[in-house]
């Protein structure tokens, strides 16, 4: 017995006991933590191989230094005559695309224009738009990618802040780029027309498509190289504050996003893609014709979405993957039922946007069976993927590794500013189930991490927050508030006040504020999104002080048409004695969000926007709007 106890007493076995009772206390203390981390395993551990396959990529691009036209001469080279793009009944090879991308590159080389100089790109969805894209970043040039619903001032001043030296605008476009010239715009500016087929020309615009076919499709010899960590773009993004903010793409970014997107949503070269997106945002322009340059997927580009054509052109084309936002799931869903909704061979929609409301109807009516949904911005370092389909969720993080990874949700008050500790002057990380806004620590040079700002150095610097958690240390704001839960899903709350999403893109309130202002002389004016039952995204509503009843809604309506584009307009107005001041109207503006535009609670004036002009808003109207019957 003595030697039993003795055994049983030597420091190793006592040691081996405590470890394990300590062991057992860490597991009964933190059961619930062990159990998430074994039920999202399956999860962890997938997007773990899958994030890994896009960082060895990434890492083998920057050792080689490519850019994005040397990656798709080697998928030309590899695919000549297979299909790249599909468009109407247009059939474009790869070899085909490639040689019109060289003889855009050997026309602007032969016209001077040489690396860092910035093109203006304006035009309508087509395959020549991206072969527009690729010859000028072959020879180092930057194309601006303009939002081709711009017009007047938003319009002169995207070309302006991105210093192009140059517009190229599709022949479809002509009548906005005649209303900036007439406006004493666009002076002593190369104009260069694309798809004019035969029709006259505005005054002092150059024949492009006739030039390009008096040079060679061969590669362009460029004197100075191109690299990973080059500009390729520049993308326009409404940010928070003002007119349209050139963010700067560059090759590093593009790899990002588009091996990002191939391995998280796990595409493959033989899959048939559906683009029915601006290829002037990031996840068309991007993600979409990104697969095809650097996989050689078929891609179906569109003109412009159709809910009534989607399935039909997906039927036609064979589509295996389509992208969305949004607002395209709701305009299907919203589509009578017909033979077409299930014929497809669509195995994966992504994008990002789609309710949780609608999430699991969608999918069960048209038989997709997967969704990709994913988060992040066209400039940010904030990138989130929901891999396994989790209804809602725009992405993950491991919850093991919370405090480590570069990303962080931190607190923020009503008004949607962040909160620091009194004591320290940090800032305070969520609880799970706390609402915030999403950061992203900001590695320099690392195209994961890095933030590359804007056009405009000042506003790289707004985007900026200092002295996060430790003095000194950097991240980039997202602007948008986001709730994380038990699991490490993400879900997307709301954007910040300064800005709101509506027919799927961002609106700047303080550029729909100036342009109010401007035309009402000196009275205040808020702008906020509201809620529509059954809408995608916040329609916009402006509050203005006329105290004195002087504001022309006709002349507004009409100034309002011709200055901001349809998703930026105010589609409700509401006339108001005064505006409370509060410094930033932050505070007031978030007490007239949550008013809204319901009528029976409010006794100020709304007028709601219907055929180009502003019509007193009733309660009959309002019902309308609220049940769906009024199409917005």
């Amino acid at each position: 017995m003595g030697d039993i106890m003795d055994v049983l007493l030597t420091p190793t076995v006592v040691f081996c006991s405590v470890l394990t009772v300590l062991f057992l206390a860490l597991v009964i203390v933190f059961r619930k933590f062990f159990y998430i981390v074994l039920v999202t395993s399956p999860r962890d551990i997938k997007g773990a191989v899958r994030y890994a396959q896009v960082l060895v990529w990434l890492w083998i691009e920057k050792l080689r230094n490519r850019n994005v036209g040397q990656v798709f001469d080697s998928i030309v080279a590899k695919y000549p005559n297979k299909v790249c793009f599909y468009f109407e009944d247009q059939q474009w090879t790869f070899r085909q695309v490639d040689d019109l991308t060289n003889r855009v590159a050997n026309y602007f080389l032969k016209q001077g224009f040489r690396k860092g100089d910035s093109v203006a790109l304006f035009m309508e969805n087509r395959p020549e738009y991206v072969c527009m894209c690729l010859g000028l970043s072959k020879i180092g040039a930057i194309p601006a990618l303009i939002n081709y619903n711009l017009r007047l001032k938003p319009l002169q001043h995207s070309f302006e802040v991105a210093d192009c030296k140059a517009l190229i605008y599709g022949y479809e476009l002509q009548e906005a780029v005649s209303e900036v010239s007439k406006e004493g715009g666009f002076t002593g500016t190369l104009l260069y027309c694309s798809g004019h087929k035969g029709n006259p020309l505005l005054e002092f615009s150059i024949d492009l498509d006739k030039g390009l076919k008096d040079v060679l499709g061969t590669p362009p010899l460029v004197k100075e190289p191109v690299g990973f960590n080059d500009k390729l773009y520049y993308i326009f993004t409404s940010g928070t504050t003002g007119l349209p903010k050139a963010a700067i793409i560059k090759h590093s970014r593009f790899f990002m996003a588009v091996y990002g997107g191939h391995y998280m949503h796990g595409l493959s070269h033989n899959d048939i893609q559906y683009t029915a997106l601006p290829l002037y945002h990031t996840v068309g322009g991007v993600l979409g014709i990104g697969q095809a340059l650097f996989f050689g997927t078929s891609s179906v580009l569109r003109k412009k979405f159709s809910a009534s054509s989607f399935w039909k052109d997906c039927i036609k084309y064979e589509v295996t993957v389509a992208q969305y936002i949004g607002e395209i799931c709701r305009y299907l869903i919203c589509q009578p039922p017909t033979e077409f909704d299930r014929m497809h061979k669509v195995r994966l929609m992504y994008g990002n946007g789609l309710r949780a409301e609608i999430w699991e109807k969608f999918v069960d009516r048209f038989g997709i069976p997967h969704i990709g949904e994913l988060y992040g911005s066209t400039e940010g370092n904030t990138n989130l993927v929901n891999i396994d389909g989790k209804v809602g969720a725009v992405g993950f993080l491991p919850v093991w590794g919370l405090r480590i990874l570069p990303m962080v949700l931190v607190k923020v008050d009503e008004t949607g500013e962040i909160v620091r500790d009194e004591k320290t002057g940090l800032c305070i990380r969520t609880k799970a189930n706390e609402v915030g806004e999403l950061l992203g620590k900001i590695v320099s040079r690392n195209p994961l991490r890095d933030f590359q700002g804007y056009a405009d150095e000042s506003a790289k610097q707004k985007k900026i927050l200092r002295s996060v958690f430790r003095k000194g240390d950097k991240y980039f704001r997202s602007g948008d508030v986001l709730r994380m839960d038990d699991y490490g899903y993400f879900y997307f709350k709301d954007r910040t006040g300064d800005t709101f999403r509506w027919k799927g893109e961002n609106v700047s309130t303080a550029e729909v504020e100036s342009v109010i202002s401007s035309m009402c002389g000196l009275k205040d004016a808020v702008v906020y999104g509201v809620e529509i039952p059954g809408s995608e995204g916040r329609a916009g509503m402006a509050a203005i002080a006329d105290p004195e009843g002087n504001i022309d809604l006709s002349t507004l309506a009409e100034g309002l048409a011709k200055q901001l584009p349809a998703y930026a307009r105010p589609l409700f107005v509401r006339i108001l004695k005064q505006i409370d001041m509060t410094g930033t109207y932050k505070l007031r503006k978030l007490d007239l969000q949550k008013e809204g535009f319901d009528v029976h609670h409010i006794t100020d004036n709304v007028y709601y926007y219907t055929g180009s002009k502003y019509i007193p808003l009733d309660t009959t109207l309002y019902q309308m709007i609220m049940s769906g019957q009024m199409r917005l």
